[in-house]
Formats: structure tokens, sequence, C-alpha cells
């Protein structure tokens, strides 16, 4: 007989995990409301044999011998085991077996093959990695198929994948899905894309920038680039000098130390263009190209300045909602 939803977390964690209880649970909550079905365009049984040997797993099922037959009479014959059934079923080690097999399940369900939807794919990632961030985990891009990005599990160990767990919040509070794709793209393609990974920073606190300035009904054109919308944002959250006390002297600072962020955030997007993103390189432009190490540098300085910005933002009054954007 199955465990009940609760009872699984009463077993012991095995030696291996470093994804706690407390995470696995609200993984699980989340895919029992928003990131259902789990199984995608598969049937269940098809999504399981992609990570177990069924015929080798037992029945819970007297009638039966093997998982895949006992999954197929439950949930094709009959469907009296609920959607997150497998959360619980102790034979497949979601709640408490090793990192691996819950990161394993987890990768399985945005595969192409599995969440056709690209869009759809980002956002589960983007969810499933602000609950994976404080235990050093996330999901990241680390191939293509036909186009579309294939995740892998991957820890977080810099200070640019510390940046983007809070990215991650405020993306999730922002409630913009485009922003939380620009975070998840950040993250996959660091190490497998640099100058993707480097032009999406520029992208994120462009769109950082905007969010605060139209909900503060403060205009900005087409023409603004980054430091120009960094200086714009500054100064309607009142960081700039002339906007605040003159006893606030660390003021001038605190808005330098900002603009510098924004300046490197923007060179580093003028160095990819310089370096050709694409047709035509010559063989010394190949050699230029910019390096993992260089979309760390751009991808921590966009999720930090983005973060600050906009928690800024938050803690701030607001003028009351706008009737359209003024930057259209």
């Amino acid at each position: 007989m199955r465990q009940s939803y609760d009872d699984m977390f009463d077993e012991p964690l095995d030696r291996s995990q470093r994804i706690s209880q407390v995470t696995r649970r609200d993984i699980f909550d989340y895919l029992r409301t928003g990131g259902a079905p789990w199984w995608g365009r598969m049937s269940e049984v098809a999504f399981l044999s992609r990570l177990y040997d069924l015929d080798q797993l037992p029945s819970t099922d007297s009638r039966y011998r093997t998982a895949g037959r006992d999954i197929i009479q439950h949930r094709e014959n009959n469907y009296d085991w609920d959607d997150d059934w497998v959360f619980t079923d102790s034979r497949f080690k979601l709640a408490s077996g090793p990192d691996e097999i819950l990161l394993g399940f987890l990768s399985q369900m945005v595969h192409p093959v599995v969440q056709p939807d690209v869009e759809r794919a980002a956002s589960i990632v983007s969810e499933l990695n602000r609950l994976l961030a404080p235990d050093g985990w996330m999901l990241k891009e680390h191939k293509q198929i036909s186009g579309r990005p294939v995740y892998a599990p991957s820890r977080i160990s810099d200070a640019a994948g510390l940046a983007l767990t809070f990215a991650h919040d405020a993306a999730v509070r922002i409630d913009a899905e485009y922003i939380s794709q620009q975070v998840t793209r950040m993250e996959g393609a660091v190490d497998s894309d640099p100058e993707l990974a480097i032009g999406t920073a520029k992208e994120f606190v462009e769109s950082i920038c905007k969010t605060i300035l139209d909900e503060r009904q403060e205009a900005y054109t087409k023409k603004d680039d980054v430091p120009s919308l960094v200086r714009k944002t500054t100064k309607v959250l009142q960081l700039t000098p002339d906007d605040v006390a003159e006893t606030a002297r660390a003021a001038d600072t605190v808005k330098r130390m900002l603009m510098n962020l924004a300046t490197l955030v923007q060179g580093l997007a003028e160095l990819r263009n310089a370096y050709g993103t694409g047709h035509g390189r010559s063989k010394a432009q190949v050699k230029r190209r910019l390096t993992p190490r260089h979309a760390r540098l751009a991808v921590g300085s966009a999720a930090t300045l983005g973060v600050f910005l906009y928690e800024t933002h938050e803690m701030r009054e607001r003028p009351s909602a706008p009737s359209q954007r003024p930057g259209e």
C-alpha cells in the first residue's frame, strides 16, 4: 500500500541528499497545482520509463507483477490514483531518495519531448530554480534539440548563481513571464552560450528599469540605453544626491556603484557586438569570443543591479496605477 503524502516526509533522508524535505514538499506542492501534469504530453508509463525500469519495480497490487502493469491498472483502466501519486510512492524515491533521482525527474519534466511548449518549460524551470536555489541546485540549459533547450541539474557555486537566486524571487513578485524567462535564459546560457547570456543580462536590466518606470508613470524612449534607463530609474527612486537630504552623504556612493554596474553590463553587451554574434566571423573573431567568465560577470552584475532597483521600488511609496504605459 502506498504511503500518504505527509507520511513520506517522516522517512529519513538519504545521506547523499542536499535537497531538504522542506524544499521537496514545496516542489511537490507546486507540481500538484501550477506545474502539472508532470508527465507532459506522454503517458505516465512512457514518462517514467525514461527514468525507471518499470518491469523491475514491483507492483503494489497483488493482481500484477510489475510497476508498469500497476500504473496502467490504476491510472488508465480505473483512474483511482490521484495525479500526484508518484510523489508519495516509495518505489520512485522522489521524497526521500538521492538528489539525483528528484533532479532527473524534474529535468525530464521539461525535456522538449515531454513538454513541447518552450515558454511553458521555461516558466516551470524558473519556478523550480527558485525553489531549488536555497539547497544549491538549479536546472540549466546544457544543449538544444531542434532549437529547443534541454535542461540538466547543475550546482550553484558562484556569485552569479547566488545573484540569480534573488533575481528569480524578484521575477516571481513582478509576475511577468518574460522576465522569468530572461532569468532562466541567463542561467542556462552562461556556460553553453556566453554571448546569449550577456545579451540577455542587458535585456533583463532594461526590463526591470522599464517595469519600474511604467509603474511610477515616468517616461522613457526607445533610444534609452542601459545607463540612461538606470539613471532615470535611480532618479525616480530618489537614489541620486539631488533628490535626498544632504545628510545622506552615502547617496552619491550608491549612485556611483549602481551606474558602474550598469556601465559594466552595457560595456560587455557592446563588446559582444564588436566581436560579432554570428554571420561570417573571421578566424580572429572566433578566437576573441567572450567566455563563460565574461558571462558570469555580466549576469552577476545585471542580477545584482536589477534586484536592488526592484526591491527599492517595492519599498518606496508608489503612485496610483497609470492608465497607460508612459513609455509607449
